[in-house]
């Protein structure tokens, strides 16, 4: 009787195994199976990845180019970043403006493989109204308009759409739910400043003037462009003069770039500082705890909004 049961008991559990084995085959033959449904998409820094990812949604995998944590402006691509970008079946950057290297660089992609988008494609860049070495130089900071971010994520679907003309209706969908999010973050900037009596805003480096044109602001930055230009000593003279004249009561800084200038600004004029950020190099540590695109200007708002109180 013991070896009978010793046999059953074997016999079951070479069945159990069986069927284990095969229900894992199973799951991995249908998930590979699915692969090639999936598109592979590459985008340049986080706002043109949460675009990109917004439109995608379930239809494929994108990637962040640029490290978390890592501004765009002098960023310069590595022979295995442009492998990412060739093997990639797309490719998102804002604009030659921005990311300057693709101007040449994107020369060794093959474009019948990998489709290049680029986001701010249609939108008319402004010259930078900054008082320094920059002035003249092309505005690249439209991701912080909410009204050309809707078309900047708009060119990004059609770009998609393009492409995987399969998909074109996905990826519509997707578009105008995330659209619809953009437009209602503009309402509550239009609410916000609506009859704002204080219009004028200090901030560390010239990224807000698509934002201060669209809701009748006034950007005067210390630094150009790029957040890393020091201005010189007339700048900040001409900057604590305008601080002082124009009851300015808050300057505005960057976590992730050197906020010393700023700080120092705020310590001779006597007021006090506030995060405003560009939303160019979100850490991963952010990523991971949720933070967006839609959450940071939210943020930035409530941080603007008390320039008028």
């Amino acid at each position: 009787m013991k070896k009978m049961a010793s046999v059953i008991l074997t016999l079951l559990s070479t069945s159990l195994f069986a069927a284990c084995g095969n229900q894992v085959e199973t799951t991995n033959s249908s998930d590979a199976s699915s692969e090639p449904n999936q598109i592979e998409v590459v985008a340049t820094f986080y706002p043109m990845y949460e675009f990109t990812k917004a439109v995608v949604g379930e239809e494929g995998q994108v990637d962040l180019l640029i490290p978390a944590g890592n501004e765009p402006h002098e960023y310069e691509p590595s022979a295995q970043d442009m492998t990412k970008i060739s093997d990639a079946d797309a490719f998102v950057f804002n604009s030659q403006a921005l990311e300057k290297w693709a101007s040449n660089g994107l020369d060794s992609v093959n474009q019948d493989k990998t489709k290049v988008i680029e986001a701010a494609k249609g939108i008319t860049l402004s010259e930078s109204d900054a008082n320094s070495e920059e002035a003249g130089e092309l505005d690249p900071h439209v991701w912080l308009d909410p009204v050309l971010a809707q078309k900047e994520v708009q060119t990004i679907e059609e770009g998609l759409a393009e492409k995987f003309p399969d998909k074109s209706e996905t990826f519509k969908k997707n578009a105008d739910a995330y659209i619809e999010k953009l437009s209602d973050l503009d309402e509550e900037y239009q609410a916000a400043f609506k009859d704002a009596k204080q219009r004028s805003f200090v901030t560390q480096h010239a990224a807000f003037g698509y934002l201060a044109k669209e809701y009748d602001l006034k950007q005067e930055a210390i630094s150009g462009i790029s957040p890393e230009e020091e201005p010189s000593a007339a700048r900040l003279a001409e900057l604590k003069s305008f601080v002082e004249s124009n009851d300015i009561k808050i300057i505005y800084f960057e976590e992730n770039a050197t906020s010393k200038v700023a700080e120092t600004l705020a310590d001779e004029t006597g007021v006090q500082t506030e995060v405003l950020s560009p939303i160019e190099g979100i850490t991963q540590e952010d990523m991971d705890d949720g933070v967006t695109y839609i959450s940071i200007m939210k943020d930035n708002l409530k941080s603007l909004a008390k320039i008028i109180k």
